[in-house]
């Protein structure tokens, strides 16, 4: 392919092109083999593009960043779905703001309490994109008619509610650019609100090795307004370094009592009753991190 047709992120080399992602404060640099370009589009908000890689299968990318890859998204869909809807003891309606690539709301429509699911994704290019070209994340055919895809901005969406959800996901990108409310005290506050009053919330809270910092304001912030903050982790190998953290916050105490019997991983590939309990058991850095040790 000719060189204008790839966007940020893409190096030409002698033996093809290749797709960079860095940690510059580290010295960090991860890189994916482009076999082909599948599609690409400039947003209202960004540029989208699905690649086909050397061996991570397809990948969604915005703005030159990697967003999930066939090969282990449903690692990072699976985590941050099933914990906080395994830990509620009847999950009805959830939000879910973000997750564009369709993946998490796909997993959380396998919860038979759940009866809706609004998914609010700022950009509807993302979600077309991901439908069409990546199935195996964002399902076949007609979506689960529980879903209710809302495009608007999430933050703004999150004002307007009140006691309506028993789960909130918080399935935000890296917070620069307009993703980056979405890990402010205020929209927090904002999610607390939403909440129903045994209402439980997940986000995403980065990577502990990459950006410690953010996983502490995240959680730091959570807890002055939860009774019960929990952070766990997954190893994700398209992320930085591989390891990657999602935050947990609940209004009620120990949600996490009989949450391996809530569990719903007949047909999950990373998810199950033992990795539920131990991804809350935290190796000493993190911990150290957190201020737990």
């Amino acid at each position: 392919m000719e060189k204008e047709q790839y966007g940020k992120g893409y190096v030409r080399r002698e033996d093809g092109w290749w797709l960079s992602d860095s940690e510059e404060e580290y010295g960090f640099r991860v890189n994916w083999k482009v076999k082909s370009l599948l599609h690409q589009e400039r947003s209202a908000f960004q540029e989208i593009s699905i690649i086909e890689t050397e061996g991570f299968g397809r990948a969604l990318v915005l703005d030159g960043i990697v967003q999930t890859t066939e090969r282990d998204g449903w690692i990072y869909n699976e985590m941050i779905t099933h914990i906080p809807l395994a830990a509620h003891p009847d999950p009805s309606t959830v939000c879910i703001i973000g997750g564009g690539d369709c993946g998490a709301v796909r997993e959380a429509v396998k919860y038979p309490s759940v009866k809706r699911v609004d998914m609010v994704e700022i950009d509807p290019g993302v979600v077309n994109v991901s439908r069409k070209y990546l199935p195996s994340i964002a399902g076949e055919g007609e979506p689960d008619p529980r879903i209710r895809f809302v495009f608007e901005d999430g933050a703004a969406f999150v004002k307007e509610k009140k006691g309506e959800y028993d789960v909130f996901i918080v399935d935000s990108s890296d917070p620069v650019g307009p993703a980056k409310v979405l890990f402010e005290e205020p929209f927090y506050r904002d999610v607390h609100r939403a909440l129903k009053d045994d209402g439980i919330m997940v986000c995403q809270s980065e990577s502990p090795v990459f950006h410690p910092q953010v996983l502490t304001k995240v959680r730091r912030t959570l807890m002055t307004l939860f009774p019960y903050v929990r952070t766990y982790l997954a190893t994700i190998p398209t992320y930085p370094g591989g390891i990657w953290s999602f935050t947990l916050a609940s209004k009620r105490p120990d949600p996490l009592d009989g949450i391996e019997e809530r569990l719903r991983d007949e047909d999950t590939r990373y998810v199950n009753p033992e990795i539920v309990r131990s991804c809350f058991r935290l190796p000493n850095y993190v911990r150290e991190l957190l201020g737990e040790k």
